[in-house]
């Protein structure tokens, strides 16, 4: 069994971090979400991963490399344009062959990875097999009709009037029939192939397609309170650990990891957190939930359930919370002007005032 990982998304939703980075190398804990559902695929056993990549794919190479940090054999496919995840399948015919395949999708985050998913279209080998999950809104996503046996009678991508509350999530497994289904169907109304119509086209042919309910985590971190959610859910494993240096005049609560070369001076963190090395916390508090990456500043500030990327620095600026901080940004007090607010905010921001 092979994987194709979906990675060539713009990531729209998380602009303007997204401009200059791919969605999928935007770290939880430190860590890319990308590479967490690689070492879900070869925990699985899968160990032979396609990845589809656009025109982040310098970017994309560069993190993942050949996979054999993840004891795993990684091919890249390019996508021109990104028009659907079944084009995705088309443009990795070659590569899949005919064998079986998981498709996961590269910014989507399962706790408690994928094995028995894996384990069970195995030994059951459906044509297809969803991964699916209930959500409260289920307008967002593919939505799948079940019969009382569990096997998908019907699937509709973003339905204004869904007819269950069970989305597909970002893992589909499959028999090399799909590759028929993907050239048999039409472009949606928003000009992609859907792989929720191919997978209905298994359906009306006959073909098996099974279901399994996740009943744990799973997340599409494709914007930033999704991000910082899926943050709080990794950091709540943490393994505590200080390797950098902390003074006798700081304080250390609950979960914490302090990474070699990061030191923390006359503060007081709250764990879960994650202190990245190279990093410089001085006379400032970090609350619960927060991942602060490699050779960042925190100085005179307060900073809790946060993403903050490498190189940024925040400065005298009271409490920030809730917020996604991107690579080399500088977050600072304006001085002793009158007060007003004062930014430099890029295209597609978004920004909120306490009044």
């Amino acid at each position: 069994m092979k994987a194709l990982v979906l990675a060539g998304g713009k990531g729209s939703r998380l602009l303007p971090i997204t401009h200059t980075a791919p969605k999928q190398l935007v770290p939880v804990a430190n860590k890319p979400v990308l590479f967490y559902g690689i070492e879900s695929l070869v925990a699985a056993g899968i160990t032979d991963i396609g990845i589809i990549v656009g025109y982040t794919a310098d970017e994309i190479r560069e993190a993942v490399g050949d996979g054999s940090t993840f004891g795993a054999d990684v091919t890249y496919i390019q996508q021109g344009k990104p028009l659907g995840l079944a084009h995705a399948v088309l443009v990795a015919r070659d590569y899949l062959g005919d064998d079986d395949f998981v498709m996961y999708l590269g910014d989507n985050f399962i706790v408690g990875g994928i094995e028995k998913l894996v384990e069970g279209f195995r030994e059951e080998r459906p044509d297809a097999d969803l991964m699916l999950t209930r959500v409260e809104d289920p307008r967002a996503f593919g939505v799948a009709e079940l019969d009382d046996d569990g096997r998908v009678v019907r699937i509709e991508e973003k339905p204004a009037h869904p007819v269950s509350d069970l989305a597909v999530a970002g893992v589909f497994l499959f028999t090399p029939v799909v590759h028929e289904a993907v050239r048999a169907i039409e472009p949606s109304a928003r000009g992609e192939l859907e792989i929720t119509d191919a997978v209905q086209w298994l359906i009306e042919q006959g073909r098996k397609v099974r279901s399994t309910l996740i009943t744990g985590y799973w997340k599409d971190t494709g914007n930033v309170s999704d991000m910082l959610e899926v943050n709080r859910s990794v950091l709540e494993g943490l393994e505590p650990c200080i390797d950098g240096k902390v003074d006798a005049d700081s304080e250390i609560i609950g979960r914490v990891r302090v990474e070699r070369g990061a030191s923390v001076s006359g503060s007081r963190i709250v764990g879960p957190v994650v202190i990245g090395a190279g990093t410089s916390v001085t006379n400032s508090y970090v609350g619960p939930s927060t991942s602060v990456a490699e050779n960042c500043v925190i100085s005179g500030s307060e900073v809790e359930f946060s993403i903050i990327l490498e190189g940024a620095s925040i400065e005298g600026v009271g409490r920030i919370e809730a917020s996604l901080i991107g690579r080399q940004s500088q977050v600072t007090h304006a001085g002793r002007t009158p007060r007003a607010h004062r930014f430099v905010v890029g295209d597609h921001s978004k920004v909120q005032i306490t009044p």
